[in-house]
């Protein structure tokens, strides 16, 4: 049964590589064919604030895609996901909720939310980094014989 249910989680995490694979190239392009669009109305290859927000948003999903895609690539060869990579995504990913969101739009209670979760993840980021850097410098001094305090 153990054989079947792994065979089964590889299978289905091939196919999440295949398929985000495929939706970052097709934002990609996307991204690219809305630059252009943008670029070429009037005035020419200026860009409003408003466009530059659209633009910058949609770049900051493609680097998400690209996060998720190292994720599950990470996960493919070494059958655990790094939790590193995790913060990563979520901080890109509130990172392009601030530079899209309107503020004109949006309560103070959801902008002390949303700061609160940039902190969090900030804090649990620098966390997992730490530990991180923690562990390799232990593993550092035990190849060379030292002793761990």
């Amino acid at each position: 049964m153990g054989k079947v249910l792994k065979l089964f989680e590889k299978i289905i995490v091939w196919t999440l590589l295949c398929l985000m694979m495929i939706a970052v190239l097709v934002s990609t392009i996307e991204l690219a064919f809305t630059l252009f669009q943008e670029l070429m109305k009037p005035p020419l290859f200026l860009l409003n604030i408003d466009e530059m927000l659209e633009v910058f948003g949609f770049f900051l999903m493609v680097l998400i895609g690209l996060e998720l895609l190292e994720s599950i690539k990470t996960y493919l060869e070494e059958d655990r996901v790094h939790a590193e990579v995790v913060f990563l995504v979520a901080i890109v990913a509130m990172s392009r909720k601030v530079i899209i969101v309107d503020y004109k739009d949006v309560s103070p209670e959801m902008l002390y939310g949303i700061a609160a979760v940039i902190i969090a993840l900030a804090s649990g980021y620098f966390l997992v980094r730490r530990a991180l850097h923690q562990y390799s410098y232990d593993k550092k001094k035990q190849r060379d014989g030292e002793p761990i305090r």
